[in-house]
């Protein structure tokens, strides 16, 4: 899906008319110039007047680009753009940039818009100020907050108005008293008086205050420079035990070297060790072999003269089977001995 709509973004680009040509390694890492410059063409594309700065070089600069990119598409076009994945620059800021191209590039198909680049000179007509419309906003959803509130303070005292219009009419057709009104009078002067008071004894603990922070202030700055210098001439000062450090980590690495070789050696003769002792392994599990089938042989030889002899002695008389049995005896010792002699030889 992602290859997809990177293929959508270039292939919109190049049909919207974008001078320069797009590929996908340009966004395998963060490429905030390049964003940056496809979104102002975007803007100019969109409203050649617009008036946004192209100054991209800080942080700053940039926090404003971005957010100044997306409230104008966000006022003029209805288009809800991602301010941090625009800020990352990469493969997510391709999204967001296509949901502009998709709006420009659908206008063009059904409008029929010609590709043509917008001189400066037009772009001047008409500045389009972003900061002001921007505190022109805020100020008008304050003053929304403030109708609301005062709506709902307005019905409360509509709905107490039956009860006070009887008091109103009742305190109007009464007589007024000259001595009455002078005491009221009095007593509202005192108390402005009062609170005139107040707020001057608040202005005096206010300077008071504000003489004791300058003084903190000034006695945090002196333990600032004193902190500062004491740094500086520590950071000058070299440690007694450097010296000593340096040379024991010299011979650390010396150590660490033949450390290295003699684990080399060793794991070498290991190896030796483990093939030589696979070679014995092999060879005594051979002679081994070697015997089985040797007495498997010796086996069969002594059964197959005792077969014969027995077929022979059916046709003979009993003298010479005596005779026959003897020398049948004489060559299984003969052979037996022959046997065990090749053994010992294996």
């Amino acid at each position: 899906p992602a290859l997809a709509c990177f293929a959508d973004f270039t292939e919109m680009m190049r049909a919207l008319g974008y001078p320069r040509l797009i590929s996908m390694e340009n966004f395998h890492t963060p490429n905030f110039m390049l964003v940056s410059e496809v979104l102002l063409w975007l803007v100019k594309r969109y409203e050649p007047q617009t008036d946004i700065p192209p100054d991209v070089e800080t942080e700053q600069d940039r926090v404003f680009f971005i957010k100044a990119v997306a409230q104008f598409m966000a006022t003029k076009a209805h288009i809800k753009l991602n301010t941090k994945k625009l800020y990352r620059a990469d493969g997510y800021a391709v999204k967001e940039l296509l949901k502009v191209t998709s709006v420009l590039y659908g206008a063009m198909n059904t409008k029929g818009v010609e590709r043509a680049d917008v001189s400066e000179e037009d772009s001047s007509k008409f500045k389009f100020d972003l900061g002001s419309k921007i505190a022109d906003l805020k100020a008008a959803r304050q003053l929304a907050s403030e109708i609301t509130s005062k709506g709902a303070s307005l019905y409360d005292l509509l709905g107490k108005e039956v009860e006070l219009r009887e008091a109103r009419t009742e305190s109007i057709a009464r007589p007024l008293e000259i001595n009455e009104a002078e005491k009221t009078m009095k007593i509202a002067i005192d108390c402005v008086l009062e609170q005139v008071q107040k707020t001057k004894d608040m202005l005096n603990n206010v300077a008071l205050d504000e003489a004791n922070l300058e003084a903190k202030i000034e006695k945090r700055k002196l333990e600032l420079e004193r902190s500062q210098k004491r740094l500086q001439t520590l950071q000058s000062v070299r440690p007694a035990f450097m010296d000593e450090y340096e040379k024991i980590e010299e011979q650390l690495q010396k150590q660490y070297s033949i450390y290295l070789e003699k684990f080399r050696n060793l794991t070498y003769m290991e190896q030796l060790l483990d093939d030589h002792r696979r070679t014995e392994q092999e060879m005594f599990e051979e002679a081994a072999n070697m015997l089985r089938l040797m007495q498997h042989r010796l086996k069969e030889e002594e059964q197959h003269p005792l077969k014969s002899g027995n077929n022979d002695d059916s046709d003979v008389d009993i003298q010479e089977d005596e005779g026959s049995d003897s020398e049948v005896e004489d060559r299984q010792i003969m052979k037996q001995r022959t046997a065990t002699e090749m053994l010992l030889q294996g």
